[in-house]
Parts: structure tokens; sequence; C-alpha cells
């Protein structure tokens, strides 16, 4: 006798392809590890260093950020295209 076919959701099938594919992998991983590693230093050290908070360095209350956000907004705005 053969089990009867059970519709499974799509959700579901896509969960378990994935799930399989990853306990399967040998050499995946250490992909994985590497894109990790790139991503973090991509998006943290790189922030930390070339691109600092510009505002908190020359503001030195939120009213005064806020004030500075909306007046280059405008400026923005009002200059012709």
């Amino acid at each position: 006798m053969t089990k009867p076919n059970r519709i499974v959701s799509l959700p579901v099938r896509i969960y378990r392809f994935y799930r399989d594919g990853f306990r399967s992998m040998t050499v995946g991983r250490y992909l994985w590890v590497l894109i990790l590693v790139k991503l973090f230093i991509l998006f943290f050290i790189f922030k930390l260093f070339f691109f600092p908070d510009l505002l908190k360095r020359d503001y030195s209350t939120d009213q005064e950020r806020a004030a500075a956000v909306r007046m280059h907004l405008m400026e923005d705005q009002s200059s012709p295209r």
C-alpha cells in the first residue's frame, strides 16, 4: 500500500526544500560564513569609520537636528529643476 497523496501548502514545501538543502551542504556552509562576514564588514565596520553621524556631530539637540533637516528639505523643494 502506498500513502495517500496529501496536498502540502507552498510555504511548507519551500521551507522543507531549504531546510533539506542546508542540511546536506558541506562547502556551502563555508561560503555562507564568508558571505555573512563580508556583510558584517560592509554594514557595521564601514559605517563606523566612513559614514559618521553628521547631525549628531553638528547639532547638540533633537530640536536643532529636526530644524536643520526641515531647512534642507525645503531648500531642495524650492530650487528650480
